[in-house]
């Protein structure tokens, strides 16, 4: 199987793209297999910080790569966290000190207010001399919780309300997640992209 490397060491997101991968002919390795060290998110847009990510595995370990750059947006905080979400309060906070400075800033907002999405831009590169990168981009929309539910997932999902499946995305099966998520919905598009320019079958 031809390897890609994901330029991420995020467990959860490398158990999505292995699910959304298992029956191509890729093998999805994460960066630090490699030994690639992070690299500093400097961009603007999730597409900015997606194409860096990329670009910076790739030049390293010679090989294609993917990265992800994500993020919760909130309307009544103006779209943030946006690209800053991993970083949000302080680059050392913890997942759960990050939802409750959320929480705490939509204190008094009523539930008609907290309407959110998760944003997801994916970049394949080729090589990192790429001049024409796959971008894939998706989104999922939902609202923001009043507290933390569930065990599931990663980062924001257990105060992310999925109104369609009347729970949070952290109460979801990891199975019904990989079908409607940001992160699926945007790797389904990048599997398409990657079968029309022939990388896979």
């Amino acid at each position: 199987m031809n390897q890609v490397v994901l330029a991420s060491n995020n467990e959860g997101k490398l158990n999505e793209f292995h699910h959304l991968f298992a029956h191509t002919c890729l093998s999805i390795v994460p960066q630090k297999n490699f030994h690639v060290s992070e690299v500093a998110e400097t961009g603007t847009t999730f597409v900015e910080n997606a194409i860096i990510k990329a670009r910076h595995a790739a030049q390293i370990t010679q090989k294609p790569a993917i990265a992800d750059d994500s993020g919760l947006e909130i309307d009544a905080m103006q779209g943030q966290p946006g690209i800053y979400s991993a970083r949000y309060i302080s680059p050392n906070a913890t997942p759960e000190e990050r939802m409750q400075g959320v929480l705490q800033e939509l204190k008094h907002v009523p539930d008609a207010e907290r309407t959110a999405r998760f944003q997801c831009v994916l970049v394949y590169m080729r090589h990192h001399l790429d001049p024409s990168p796959l971008i894939a981009q998706a989104s999922w929309e939902g609202q923001i919780a009043h507290q933390l539910t569930g065990e599931h997932g990663h980062g924001y999902d257990p105060i992310f309300y999925v109104p369609s499946h009347q729970c949070s995305a952290a109460e979801l099966l990891p199975d019904i997640k990989n079908q409607i998520s940001h992160r699926a919905l945007a790797l389904k598009k990048l599997i398409h992209l990657m079968q029309d320019a022939k990388i896979i079958d």
